[in-house]
């Protein structure tokens, strides 16, 4: 499925997409999901998370701003997407930077994520195990650790998707590629946290979660360009980008 009919699919299916992300990303989130015609539900304490996973087409776990509160819910949530077969994303920011955060990620990769989805020094810190990961800026390009995302992938049983000038996508035995976008979208706080709640979505409509990633990865790159040419900044760039999308999906 190609970008066209993934934008048609979503408005048309519109699917429930339970996103447990930061304080940084929500507003974008939230907004790039419904731009692409997707429903968004911000829900993640703790009472309700599994309840609401129960009901959603995908759920996001994202552990930008973790506490021990939010880590509970985030459990919970994907615990229940697991037992009930619904798509999880896993997002593992700066997943290297601190002990605590490796111990989170560590404690959900048992509950099988359908596709996990990070900037290049995400993916090599859990590759690797180094835990010298340097923060959430994308200072590894994502095709120089392509066979770190394939080990990766081998090692979960999870699609693994690697953000940058190039998107990576790979199961371990299938890798793809998704070029595109603008060179300033990484400027734009939160738009990597968006593109993991893309990437659920797209889950939601296709089954194959490697056509689902490089689906998702080019509908925002191809935003982007779009987006691109009117920008003067990522300032004007960041609602232009959520312009493109509900464009493509009203021209699809």
């Amino acid at each position: 499925m190609g970008p066209d009919q993934l934008a048609r699919a979503l408005r048309e299916r519109s699917p429930l997409v339970q996103c447990l992300t930061n304080f940084v990303s929500m507003d974008l989130v939230a907004n790039l999901l419904n731009a692409a015609g997707a429903s968004p539900a911000m829900v993640h304490d703790p009472e309700e998370a599994a309840e609401l996973a129960g009901l959603a087409s995908a759920v996001v776990v994202n552990i930008g701003t973790p506490s021990p509160r939010w880590v509970e819910g985030m459990h919970a949530a994907a615990g229940a997407a697991h037992d009930r077969g619904i798509p999880w994303v896993l997002d593992p920011v700066a997943v290297g930077a601190t002990a605590y955060r490796r111990s989170i990620v560590a404690d959900l990769l048992p509950l099988q994520p359908t596709v996990i989805r990070g900037n290049a020094s995400e993916i090599l810190a859990l590759a690797t195990q180094a835990g010298a990961g340097r923060g959430v800026d994308a200072t590894d390009d994502s095709e120089a650790v392509k066979g770190d995302a394939e080990a990766l992938a081998r090692q979960t049983g999870s699609v693994v998707v690697v953000s940058g000038a190039a998107d990576v996508v790979t199961d371990g035995e299938r890798t793809e590629l998704v070029r595109g976008g603008d060179s300033r979208m990484p400027l734009i706080s939160a738009l990597g946290c968006a593109s993991t709640a893309l990437v659920a979505a797209a889950c939601a409509i296709i089954d194959d979660p490697v056509e689902a990633s490089v689906s998702a990865m080019a509908l925002l790159a191809r935003a982007g360009q779009a987006a691109g040419g009117t920008a003067v900044g990522p300032g004007s760039l960041r609602p232009a980008i959520l312009d493109a999308l509900w464009a493509t999906g009203e021209l699809a």
